[in-house]
């Protein structure tokens, strides 16, 4: 008889057989499920402590997603031959399971709590982040913790004007949109996703279609829950004291209200620590009444600042809910990036550069799918500075890695081929000011800056941030949020795109869900939103320049044959050092034959591509040609005429007169001009110095 006491769910959904198993791997964790989907397989467990810590007002929940280089048969490249910190992926991947389950935990809930999903096989077709949301999500709603889930995820392609359930990784190169969605019975809770300039009805569609091909997945993991599920946690019961202290702190209310009028983010802030500060000295140093407070007085702030805007439509800063902020736009202030701007909305500011590269600057990915490069880099960089603090500088944080990508996104439908574009582009996004979406100042500022510094993106596009306030059937969709709609209201909705269509929408839902009749007016709303901020845009710049600044490589594309690669690049690749090195250009060759050559300096890239043309160049008979005497010999010199190529100049060739010893008249190293008289069969070049004029390189025809 076995160890183990299974328990296991199949089903077959988006043409592929579906499973979650529990009861065989990691047994001593809350709760651990074992997914499959086609051959990618994902261990999610969930662990959480049986009692809070002392003194814990927020919700501990940490969610680390982990890919193993074994789960594809490789080994892990680098010095220590080990997983280390983790890929850009695997956050981003992390980030995408929090947010749909964060919302779902009870809110008196504070045990600490970490979920960790990690990829043990991946077949390269089926890309392990739905398969760990719905893991975390099984593996939570089996362990005891109050989790109000389940929830399940799907991936919508749309291919050729239909939807595709959970596409696989070939199927997305040819999809007009990737968009991840994940959601309860009820509604969605969670939107990620990147699309071709999609209109806002197809956008909603496609999150429909998702969120109802994901119900058999919800009903899978309840019947498992039904089998297996433990007892549920106990949770600790509020303490006695909030109402007391809530009455206390009661009087407050009107001061709050007053402070919330204050229009600078700064002085705002400034008025209710104030009004804290002094509301919990009234509690005479009642440790037990203290400790209770900071959460009395924030559900205090919430609600006065909620219900405020259900009542007058009118907000913290006086707009209504469909205003966005002033906006200023500059370009090209900073004299030695390629491309510059300084997009201001409101307290919200982003200075974005845009840098072009060469192909050898080009990223490369190490991902569990196979070795690719990447020639457009996007990086969000959040200082402490712009919200007025002083803070620990570190390395790129979580929230940095996202904001980052979420702009990289909204931009990518946009960009040039590389073959139109021969460039590597690297966007940088520093927040110097924020007070409401930063990510979306970001998609602006890079548009701009992409202009800027002459890319020739399909159409400008811009991205607004969009808030719920939601009190039973009641409730305001708001444009362009402030950073305290954002953390007191209900969703955070980010949308991006051109006047055309979206490009990107990102969404988290911070109650149980929303329904499809808000999402359809915030959509709409975001997009009156985009276009007027499309509109301010273009003070600063409409096109994209004509031209390259001066301060960036130019790239000069040439063609030359697949069997002539080896010749320029060279024995060991000598042959191209020496282009390089001489030249001072970039050059850079793919393996279809095509050579991108780059340099600031004109004169320099011609003289790289003529030496390769020159290489690549059969002689022809009757030319004249410039070349190199490498070698001399009783009866002539050799001289090196193209590329490789060397041809015999006979004594009899080098001067009208008759010479006795060639050394009389050259040396090796001299440069002459040269005809090319004949070639033989076997390849051999005859050449003459005699026929040519030697100052002006015409040839000397005899009457």
């Amino acid at each position: 008889m076995s160890m183990f006491e299974i328990h296991k769910k199949a089903i077959e959904w988006g043409g592929k057989t579906l499973t979650i198993e529990t009861g065989k791997v990691a047994r001593q964790a809350n709760g651990a499920v074992v997914v499959t989907y086609g051959e990618t397989s994902v261990l999610c467990t969930a662990v959480g402590e049986k009692k809070a810590k002392e003194g814990v007002n927020f919700f501990p929940l940490t969610v680390n997603y982990q890919e193993k280089a074994f789960a594809a048969g490789k080994i892990p490249g680098g010095f220590f031959k080990r997983e280390g910190r983790p890929s850009e992926k695997e956050t981003l991947v992390s980030r995408l399971i929090d947010r749909p389950i964060r919302p779902l935990f009870h809110e008196r809930y504070k045990n600490e709590t970490q979920v960790i999903c990690t990829v043990l096989s991946h077949d390269l077709e089926n890309d392990p982040d739905i398969i760990s949301i719905i893991g975390a999500s099984a593996a939570l709603t089996i362990s005891g913790i109050p989790f109000l889930g389940p929830l399940g995820a799907a991936r919508v392609g749309y291919i050729k004007d239909s939807f595709v359930l959970n596409p696989s990784m070939e199927q997305l190169e040819e999809s007009e949109l990737d968009l991840v969605v994940a959601g309860t019975e009820e509604g969605v809770l969670m939107v990620e996703s990147q699309a071709n300039q999609l209109s806002e009805e197809i956008m909603l569609e496609s999150v429909n279609f998702g969120h109802q091909q994901m119900r058999p997945v919800i009903n899978a993991i309840i019947e498992l829950a039904e089998l297996c599920a433990k007892e549920p946690f106990e949770l600790d019961e509020p303490p006695e004291e909030y109402n007391i202290v809530e009455e206390k702190l009661s009087r407050f209310a009107d001061e709050f209200k007053n402070a919330y009028k204050i229009n600078v983010k700064q002085e705002r802030q400034q008025a209710i620590s104030e009004i804290k500060s002094k509301a919990i000295d009234t509690l005479d140093d009642n440790e037990t009444e203290v400790s209770i407070a900071d959460s009395v007085l924030k559900n205090m702030e919430k609600d006065i600042v909620r219900k405020s805007i259900l009542e007058t439509g009118k907000r913290i800063d006086e707009r209504s809910t469909s205003d966005v902020r002033p906006i200023e736009v500059e370009v090209g202030l900073l004299a030695r990036a390629h491309g510059s701007a300084l997009f201001t909305r409101g307290e919200t500011q982003a200075l974005v550069t845009t840098t072009l590269g060469t192909g050898q600057d080009e990223q490369i990915i190490d991902a569990l799918e196979g070795e690719y490069r990447e020639n457009f880099m996007l990086h969000y960089n959040f200082p402490p500075y712009s919200v007025g603090e002083a803070g620990r500088m570190g390395g790129t944080g979580r929230r940095e890695i996202g904001h980052g990508k979420l702009a990289w996104r909204a931009l990518k439908p946009l960009l040039p081929s590389k073959d139109n574009f021969p460039y590597t582009v690297r966007v940088v996004s520093e927040i110097t000011e924020s007070n409401g979406s930063s990510s979306m100042a970001t998609v602006c500022g890079a548009s701009l800056a992409l202009m800027d510094a002459g890319v020739p993106i399909q159409n400008p596009v811009a991205g607004i941030a969009m808030g719920l306030i939601k009190d039973g059937d009641d409730f305001a969709v708001l444009s362009d949020i402030l950073g305290d709609e954002d953390h007191l209201g209900d969703m955070d909705f980010k949308v991006a795109g051109t006047e055309f269509g979206i490009t990107s929408l990102q969404m988290d839902i911070k109650i149980t869900s929303i329904t499809s009749e808000i999402m359809k007016i915030a959509l709409n709303q975001a997009k009156g939103g985009r276009q007027h901020i499309l509109n301010e845009m273009k003070s600063g710049i409409s096109t994209p320049r004509e031209n390259v600044s001066g301060n960036a490589p130019r790239i000069t594309t040439i063609n030359i044959p697949k069997d002539k690669i080896r010749d320029v690049i060279g024995t060991g690749g000598k042959s191209i050092r020496e282009i390089q090195e001489e030249t001072g250009c970039k050059i850079d060759i793919e393996d279809d034959g095509t050579v991108n050559v780059a340099s600031s300096s004109q004169e320099a890239t011609d003289d790289a591509v003529k030496r390769i043309k020159d290489i690549i160049a059969e002689p022809e008979v009757g030319l004249i040609y410039t070349g190199k005497v490498v070698k001399i010999m009783d009866f002539g010199a050799f001289v090196n005429f193209l590329g490789k190529r060397d041809g015999l100049v006979h004594i009899s060739e080098i001067a009208e007169n008759r010479i006795e010893k060639v050394t009389d008249v050259l040396s090796e190293g001299n440069l002459v001009k040269v005809k090319c008289l004949a070639i033989d069969d076997r390849g051999k070049v005859k050449l003459s110095m005699k026929k040519v004029n030697q100052e002006t390189g015409e040839e000397i025809i005899k009457n």
